[in-house]
């Protein structure tokens, strides 16, 4: 926008100097109406639409779009649906101020905590930066460290019955380690009138604890062994074990992933170790200052992924591999807990294991 000067603009108009000074101020409204009408004209490519006086922009769509992680392929139907999304959102969001459920501490603090977190995870975006992939012969030489969890990997076939845990009394605990088959202690179970359900569920040694793995393997076909989850317990056999090989070609882009994420981490940590080294923390309540001897609980620095479970020493799927998926790679034995299956939550913890 040209700025205008009084003093010239009254050189070149030959009128007196109050007409002069009427006519310089007209044109200059004109001249800041001519932007004003550029600004307007610009807003509504932004404005996508308007919920009762409220806009929903491109910025915003932008963001949805990203975080969902939409191929450029269907960014066209997404968008439609990304919008609707966004305007029942903001109904919402409108009907809960009307309510003033923002001012409800709950809420705040929920607010505060995700701004929190959002800061942080900016903060350790910029400070980590873009991590550079690994070398194939990094992938290679992961993939060769670990057979068991490719070259090597083996496939369990597991037949079970889900009972309540209080039914798991003393006698029926001992009925069952004297039972050859699991159609055995369902005979049993009947018997005492014990309801039970039926399942099957697979697992291969890139889903579990390095120790159990090893454990299923010697065990014969057909040995029952004991899960306890919360309150019920699980009565497992192994009905089949099969090879059930993944090669590097397969394995490499998951392998190369699970690296990248490991040094996102590595450093994330680090710069929490630095940070730490700088600060001075005081405890104000001393019964939750550290001793030292507490047992290790994994923690998962801002931006770098979702903070990891504490590993359970006897826990099936205890995430020394990778997912169920064959081509998943594994994760570091003591760091990273694979997320839990609910196929007979075979995968969460193992106690009595024979």
């Amino acid at each position: 926008m040209k700025t205008f000067h009084l003093a010239a603009m009254q050189t070149t108009i030959p009128s007196t100097p109050k007409r002069a000074l009427c006519a310089a101020l007209v044109l200059v409204t004109a001249a800041l109406a001519g932007c004003g009408d550029k600004e307007k004209e610009a807003k509504p490519g932004q404005a996508l639409a308007s919920v009762n006086g409220e806009e929903i922009t491109v910025l915003q769509l932008n963001e949805e779009m990203q975080r969902a992680g939409v191929p450029a392929a269907q960014q066209q139907v997404a968008s439609k649906q990304l919008l609707q999304a966004l305007i029942d959102r903001q109904l919402l969001e409108s009907e809960a101020a009307k309510e003033k459920l923002d001012r409800d501490p709950k809420v705040m603090q929920a607010i505060e905590r995700a701004r929190s977190l959002i800061i942080a995870q900016a903060y350790m975006q910029k400070r980590i930066g873009e991590v550079a992939r690994p070398t194939q012969a990094e992938v290679q030489d992961y993939y060769n460290k670990n057979p068991q969890f490719f070259a090597n990997r083996k496939q369990f076939a597991m037949n079970q019955l889900v009972v309540p845990a209080a039914a798991l009394t003393q006698d029926v605990r001992s009925a069952v380690d004297n039972a050859k088959s699991l159609e055995e202690v369902a005979v049993l179970l009947d018997a005492r009138k014990v309801q039970y359900g039926r399942a099957q569920v697979t697992r291969s040694t890139a889903d579990l604890n390095p120790q159990v793995a090893s454990k299923l393997l010697a065990m014969p076909k057909g040995q029952i062994f004991v899960v306890k989850e919360g309150e019920r317990a699980l009565l497992i056999s192994i009905a089949d074990v099969r090879d059930a090989p993944v090669t590097l070609n397969i394995a490499a882009p998951q392998i190369t992933q699970f690296l990248v994420n490991k040094k996102n981490k590595e450093l994330a940590q680090a710069e929490i170790q630095r940070l730490r080294s700088t600060a001075k923390i005081e405890y104000l309540n001393k019964d939750l200052q550290p001793t030292g001897k507490e047992p290790g609980l994994p923690t998962t620095a801002p931006g770098v992924g979702g903070p990891a479970a504490a590993p359970e020493p006897s826990a099936l799927a205890n995430g020394a591999g990778p997912a169920a998926d064959a081509a998943a790679p594994a994760a570091a034995p003591a760091t990273a807990p694979a997320a839990a299956a609910d196929e007979g939550a075979v995968s969460r913890g193992v106690a009595g294991l024979k």
